[in-house]
């Protein structure tokens, strides 16, 4: 992990699409600005994580040998 220390208004740059700023320090919080292509999704964790949980309960939900099975059947 690399890890730097930036004070407000200053940014940090990912590759040359993504720029992280940041915008104002408190007492325990840190304001950051993010700037990504549209195409890159950008969440926070906690969300990220929830987002990757339902998409598992979804796929596991489904019987999906069957339907692939099913699909391919269709099409011959």
């Amino acid at each position: 992990m690399l890890v730097l220390t930036r004070k407000s208004e200053q940014s940090i740059r990912i590759g040359k699409d993504v720029i992280i700023t940041v915008l104002e320090c408190s007492n325990s919080h840190v304001k950051i600005g993010i700037s990504a292509p549209k195409d890159i999704p950008v969440h926070r964790e906690e969300i990220y994580k929830k987002i990757q949980d339902k998409n598992k309960e979804s796929v596991l939900s489904q019987n999906l040998p069957s339907n692939i099975l099913k699909s391919f059947s269709k099409k011959s």
